[in-house]
């Protein structure tokens, strides 16, 4: 998993006073959570986040403090203003290269679904993923390749075993489908299987005849 650096200073002060005027000056108060130490209160300004917040993938975060300390972690919470959407607090937490997190991981399907081309709608329930693994083997995103779905397919988070990680979910949870719609053939998957096995039914039906009469 790719990694982004923030590079911020520890806060002096955590009232609500001095966390006002933090986010008047374009800056972001945060705190970073650890399992061995106590809460780290500090700040960066609002645009050392925009490539860890407006992504896709998931990132761990290198939290680079002004007074030469250095910790790794993950984003675990961010509050948003309710109007103008900008970042009001970000909560981090520690993470150690040999121990073992939770992170939710984003979904991105690739290939061209066979039910899809036939005017299903493809359904993604889960957009992103809780999975367990040490840090280095976290995955930037889980792929999911849909190609071999036909309407009324789905695929099972059990089929999607990997051994770097494992999933937090139940075995029989659905990450996608292929559900009819009303653009969709009616019985294209099952014509198309039907058509194929016909064809094989009769070239073995006029092999006998062409032989007899030969």
């Amino acid at each position: 998993m790719k990694s982004i650096t923030i590079n911020g200073s520890q806060r002096e002060s955590v009232g609500k006073t001095s966390t006002k005027a933090l986010r008047n000056a374009g800056q972001v108060p945060c705190v970073l959570y650890g399992a061995e130490a106590k809460p780290v209160h500090f700040f960066a300004p609002e645009l050392a986040f925009s490539k860890l917040v407006y992504t896709a993938n998931a990132h761990t975060v290198v939290i680079a403090l002004d007074n030469g300390e250095e910790f790794n972690a993950v984003m675990q919470d961010i509050q948003f203003h309710p109007v103008t959407d900008k970042i009001l607090h970000i909560d981090f937490y520690e993470i150690y290269d040999d121990r073992e997190i939770t992170m939710e991981i984003p979904v991105k399907t690739v290939g061209t679904s066979r039910g899809v081309l036939n005017g299903g709608n493809l359904r993604v329930p889960y957009r992103k993923l809780r999975v367990k693994a040490i840090p280095s083997k976290l995955p930037d995103f889980i792929e999911v390749d849909i190609t071999p779905l036909k309407i009324g397919s789905k695929l099972y988070i059990s089929q999607l075993t990997n051994e770097d990680y494992k999933f937090m979910h139940p075995d029989n949870i659905v990450v996608c489908q292929v559900r009819r719609s009303r653009l969709s053939v009616a019985g294209a998957d099952d014509d198309e299987d039907e058509t194929e096995e016909g064809e094989t039914a009769e070239g073995a039906a006029e092999t006998p005849a062409a032989e007899a009469q030969e």
